[in-house]
């Protein structure tokens, strides 16, 4: 790195042997590792400003390697940075916060939400005696019995099936595709295994959700409905302690869904549409971002209206392209399944490292990206299921797991195997490992081209996730308006609504990585006062489940 009028970046004596601008391997060894962008220091010594920049392996605890830039005073260094590093504010705020969220994320997926969301499931599946079985084919009759893409405004509430297709919308998006892709490449095709044993529990767990949402829903005098965990973690905790858990879980709700959940879905519509279109990906998010704001306005009836007609034609576009790649690879379909079951208990075989910490990445994304996927557990879904006008909660509890089961029992799973089928199975790109060029933003999309093409394969996933991402946007927004208004009051919903488009924007402009680790941050915070509530009602649960 070229000094500048009045100083020059420079190697500090601490690294040894590293040239100007570059990395030094504190290892000493050569690395094909990706390496992420841990943390930037700036140290003011002596008229002088030393930015030092860390760079981590994923996982790992300490600097592998680092940049360190010396200047004669801060307009120097900062122009050096500016210049030379070409690190934005969106950098420079990520290489801060990037590693701190990561830490925290990692207790929580690795330690807590794993015994939590398992847990929780198993318990709801013994006192309902395994709801999920017994009553699979009544809810599926009442989901497709109830088929109707006319719609019809509801006074003071919603259709059991405009309910369901508003948490279908926020249960199917990002997660599905982009959620999928990024828990294969990490935890490899193992993950998927995982991702199918937290969904069979979660279908417990999301009819408990339901039967509470209904149980404690409130009527307004005039027909208006309105419900959620705010109501039922009340109900179950009386007095400070249980309006503290349902204000925690309104905040947790607003940061994770209304802004953090809503940047995600933006930031990979933008660089999958910036991917096959070459639109950059600011562009799209202005875009996103009107659209948006144009349903909003309309409120949860025009929300419901464009949910119930979008869910149905974005899930048969999706399931009918991946389809035809499957017909084209049906030879290496078995191989694609044998590696998900195989590689969930021996996943160190594909994603290096030992046998510990290879299963402990395969069953936390498979949680992690699980919960971010289904949502079951989360406290999100039983916003839509408390507005659906049904005689008994059981009714509207069966019709959620159907939920459940489509996000991930079929649209994920048909992403997971058209990814493995494509770049694991048959001497892939991936069948070694990660490989240069390949991350969960882009697997998709390489998975499709080999089939329909490069650009054509690009295009259509670019297309799907925009419906897909869409969707849940409008939903997750619904859930917010809610806990605003039941936290601040109708006057801060204007407010938020401000908020929330700019969020949808800024999405589009910050690093995938970030976004997805701030989404799951608050998700994760989401379901610790939710699942709390479900199991304290579990026995108000347990007799619906026995009226029926």
């Amino acid at each position: 790195m070229r000094g500048c009028d009045s100083g020059e970046a420079r190697p500090t004596k601490r690294v040894p042997k590293v040239q100007c601008g570059k990395a030094a391997n504190l290892s000493g060894k050569r690395t094909e590792e990706k390496h992420r962008l841990a943390g930037v220091r700036v140290i003011f010594a002596h008229r002088e400003v030393v930015l030092i920049a860390f760079l981590m392996d994923r996982g790992a605890k300490t600097p592998r390697s680092m940049f360190v830039f010396r200047g004669r005073n801060s307009v120097c260094a900062l122009r050096a940075q500016k210049e030379r590093s070409q690190m934005s504010m969106f950098a420079s705020v990520e290489a801060v916060l990037y590693p701190v969220v990561c830490r925290i994320n990692e207790y929580l997926s690795n330690y807590i939400l794993v015994f939590l969301l398992i847990g929780t499931g198993l318990y709801f599946s013994v006192r309902t005696r395994f709801v999920q079985v017994r009553c699979f084919g009544e809810g599926m009759r009442a989901v497709f019995g109830e088929f109707n893409m006319q719609g019809g405004r509801q006074k003071g509430g919603l259709s059991s099936f405009q309910a369901l297709t508003t948490a279908i919308a926020a249960q199917v998006g990002t997660g599905n595709i982009i959620g999928a892709c990024g828990a294969i490449l990490l935890g490899g095709p193992g993950a998927i295994f995982w991702m199918w044993i937290i969904a069979f529990f979660g279908m417990a767990t999301i009819y408990a959700e339901a039967v509470l949402a209904q149980e404690t829903r409130r009527v307004a005098e005039d027909g208006s409905v309105s419900g959620g965990p705010v109501y039922y973690i009340k109900r179950a905790f009386p007095g400070r302690f249980g309006t503290f858990l349902a204000g925690f879980f309104a905040v947790a709700l607003i940061l994770a869904l209304g802004f953090m959940g809503c940047m995600v879905q933006s930031n990979s519509i933008g660089e999958t549409c910036a991917a096959a279109f070459g639109v950059p990906s600011w562009a799209v998010g202005i875009v996103v971002a009107v659209l948006a704001a144009v349903v909003f306005l309309g409120g949860i009836q025009r929300i419901a209206g464009v949910t119930e007609k979008l869910v149905p034609i974005m899930a048969a576009l999706y399931l009918l392209g991946g389809l035809v790649v499957l017909v084209c690879r049906v030879r290496y379909l078995p191989e694609a399944v044998g590696m998900i079951f195989r590689y969930a208990f021996v996943p160190n075989a594909i994603i290096g490292g030992s046998l510990g910490y290879a299963l402990k990445m395969a069953v936390s994304q498979g949680v992690k990206r699980g919960l971010f996927s289904n949502e079951a557990g989360m406290g999100s879904t039983p916003h839509a299921h408390a507005m659906a006008k049904v005689k008994h909660p059981h009714e509207q509890g069966v019709v959620a797991m159907t939920g459940v089961f489509i996000d991930t029992f079929v649209v994920l799973t048909m992403t997971a195997l058209v990814v493995i089928s494509t770049l694991y199975a048959g001497n892939g790109i991936l069948s070694a490992g990660a490989a240069e060029g390949v991350s969960k933003a882009n697997m998709a999309q390489l998975a499709f081209g080999t089939v329909l093409g490069s650009r054509a394969g690009s295009m259509f996933v670019a297309v799907c996730l925009l419906f897909f991402a869409f969707s849940t946007i409008l939903s997750w927004n619904f859930f917010g308006r809610l806990n605003v208004s039941w936290l601040l009051g109708e006057k801060a919903l204007g407010v938020y609504s401000v908020l929330a488009i700019g969020f949808i924007f800024l999405g589009s402009c910050l690093s995938n990585d970030l976004v997805w680790e701030l989404a799951d941050l608050f998700n994760q915070l989401m379901v610790l006062p939710n699942v709390l509530a479900l199991v304290t009602l579990g026995g108000l649960v347990a007799a619906a489940c026995r009226r029926k």
